[in-house]
């Protein structure tokens, strides 16, 4: 099981700093917790380090330095993430999902088959984020939680060992945040998870540690308790969440 050690981490937009030298350890195993004000940082930040923009300084999962390189040789180094928006093939079945992102080498009509036996890869996969009985239902008809998990275990088929989610419970009911927060506990037994979150009670019951960012920068950092005790926290974000979150 490997880290993410990020050091200076800068990403400039036509010289406004998004991201302003971030340094942040997350070690194996961590369910990281992301949080700050909108325009914290959060997002680009974990866009640098899955390729998608350009940044300096340094983010290495375990001893591979992961900026400059293209984004599906980082996929391939073991690091996944996901958008605030699940992105599933909504008119393939769970299962033609799974088979897709493990990459299985069937061909594009044997996808489209049903197989006479599942791999025990995506097996595991399904019974993991409990989709086990909806194989074959098309991802479309799938609640707006279970699109969520579909798209975990579809980072869990490509062993993925570095999970980067954003806003992974966002739209979901009460029962699905509760569901996805157990599941993210089940995931950080053998990998390295950094969740990006708005809703503060899921943060409260499911975060080990937290990295507050605040105008690029790391504001405060450790448990929940210690960063909801931080008064530059509660100045800066809590006591805002309210209007700039609607979170709290």
């Amino acid at each position: 099981m490997s880290g993410l050690t990020i050091r200076g981490l800068t990403v400039s937009f036509d010289g406004f700093v998004a991201v302003d030298g971030v340094d942040l350890d997350v070690p194996p195993g961590d369910l990281r917790f992301l949080i700050g004000p909108n325009g914290a940082g959060k997002t680009t930040l974990v866009d640098a380090v899955t390729g998608l923009v350009k940044a300096t300084g340094s983010a290495r999962f375990g001893e591979t330095e992961l900026l400059g390189r293209e984004v599906h040789r980082i996929a391939r180094l073991g690091v996944g993430r996901t958008f605030q928006t699940a992105t599933v093939f909504e008119e393939l079945s769970v299962l033609q999902n799974l088979d897709i992102a493990a990459g299985s080498g069937r061909s594009a009509l044997g996808l489209l088959r049903r197989r006479r036996g599942v791999p025990d890869d995506v097996a595991r996969a399904l019974e993991t984020i409990g989709l086990t009985g909806r194989l074959d239902d098309l991802a479309g008809t799938l609640a707006h939680g279970q699109k969520q998990w579909l798209e975990i275990g579809m980072l869990l088929v490509q062993d993925a060992r570095l999970l980067l989610l954003d806003e992974p419970v966002a739209g979901m009911s009460h029962e699905e945040r509760d569901a996805t927060g157990e599941l993210l506990h089940q995931i950080a037994l053998e990998r390295t998870v950094v969740v990006i979150e708005h809703d503060m009670d899921f943060l409260r019951r499911y975060a080990r540690t937290v990295t507050v960012l605040h105008a690029g920068k790391v504001l405060s950092e450790g448990t929940v308790a210690e960063v909801q005790a931080d008064q530059r926290v509660q100045e800066v974000y809590l006591g805002h969440s309210t209007s700039t979150e609607g979170a709290a």
